[in-house]
């Protein structure tokens, strides 16, 4: 029985293509290939810098880095998203806190935001940064929370990683008109992928230098940079503890030749996620809701089981798919909830809104090679899951 995936990768000739005649140049790691990947998203995101990293993980540690967090600072970001977008402050000796989901948007909720900013105020910790995830590619509300960043003196690093090829209010996604920061991940069934990768886009130049140092193990060849006059044309200096996070060329000349369809893959989750919309309604799920001023990159298509209406539970259902080639998943355990967090002090009850959302949510298989008759299959499978 073939598995239909949640998501999968689309390489085709063009893309293998690329990558071979890479191999046949003379780079293969620190060649042309990056900068032109780098130069090809910031035009696309129509921002000023653009870095390229191995992971998305590592593009979260080196702009926490950049923007100086440090022990004894706090950086908050939603319970639901994978453990990378919290991991990156504990990286760094920081602190760690959550704000609870919208129940629409499943992105951090700005009301919640504010009410928790209030409370920190009060006794004094406030968070130096705030890590908004794009969840399922839909925009969070990032005017509303750029204002309360003015208030309260936070800097913001956008978590875009499903979120590539989206627009917020008419603009792309990676613009970092409400950040100062903004991270992309090019994981396999991300929306492009370079097989595993990510970047980071700022308009702030002196953060685009230190992290572009921090990637590369704090070595600079600039000597205008240098403590000292080089001793010669080989010399080098580390001016920071940086780290091996650089994208290889082989990995910048795949995403170079995914960027040509970018556009077109989005396009097609809509279709696609127009037809879900049709195919669904009627059953006990609740669909996706679209945030007026956002245009979703679609990585997911998340339904919410209504538990109350059916005579199964979660996990049946899940099962019940998974039995039959359906290859859902489920995005994400609340991080609060996973054993490392829960020996920091966390747990089950503090952010009841991404619990509700946990119970309930399901992610079907959502990526522009899926055809019309495998979606049949995937939806005529949770119709017999609901009426199991």
């Amino acid at each position: 029985m073939a598995v239909i995936p949640y998501g999968r990768q689309d390489i085709r000739q063009e893309d293998i293509d690329a990558v071979v005649e890479v191999l046949q140049s003379d780079f293969l790691t620190q060649g042309p290939a990056v900068p032109r990947f780098e130069q090809t998203v910031a035009d696309y995101c129509g921002v000023a810098h653009a870095l390229a990293v191995n992971s998305a993980t590592s593009a979260l540690h080196i702009a926490c880095l950049a923007l100086d967090l440090r022990e004894g600072d706090w950086l908050w970001t939603s319970p639901i998203t994978f453990v990378a977008s919290a991991n990156c402050a504990l990286y760094c000796g920081a602190n760690v806190d959550f704000v609870d989901i919208d129940p629409r948007t499943y992105n951090m909720c700005p009301v919640a935001l504010a009410r928790k900013l209030e409370q920190a105020e009060r006794v004094g910790r406030l968070p130096k940064i705030v890590v908004p995830v794009h969840l399922c590619g839909q925009p969070c509300d990032m005017a509303a929370i750029h204002d309360l960043s003015r208030r309260f003196g936070f800097r913001i690093i956008e978590d875009a990683s499903h979120a590539i090829g989206g627009r917020y209010k008419g603009e792309p996604v990676g613009n970092c008109a409400y950040s100062d920061i903004t991270v992309l991940s090019f994981h396999p069934v991300k929306i492009i992928t370079t097989a595993e990768g990510g970047m980071v886009l700022t308009n702030n130049g002196a953060l685009a230098d230190k992290m572009a140092l921090l990637r590369s193990h704090g070595i600079t060849r600039d000597a205008a940079r240098m403590t000292h006059e080089p001793d010669g044309p080989w010399y080098y200096q580390q001016i920071e503890l940086g780290f091996n996070y650089r994208l290889t060329d082989l990995q910048a000349a795949l995403g170079v030749s995914q960027m040509t369809r970018l556009d077109r893959y989005v396009h097609r989750r809509h279709e696609l996620a127009h037809r879900y919309d049709g195919l669904l309604s009627g059953l006990p799920v609740r669909l996706p809701w679209s945030f007026p001023d956002a245009y979703s990159g679609l990585h997911l298509y998340v339904v919410r089981l209504e538990l109350d209406s059916i005579k199964t539970s979660h996990a049946q259902v899940f099962g019940f798919l998974r039995e039959r080639g359906i290859g859902v998943n489920l995005h994400y355990i609340p991080v609060h909830l996973q054993p490392y967090y829960q020996r920091l002090g966390f747990h089950p009850g503090q952010f009841p809104e991404s619990e509700r959302y946990y119970a309930e949510a399901i992610s079907l298989p959502m990526y522009p090679t899926l055809t019309e008759a495998q979606q049949d299959q995937v939806v005529g499978a949770l119709h017999g899951a609901l009426q199991t």
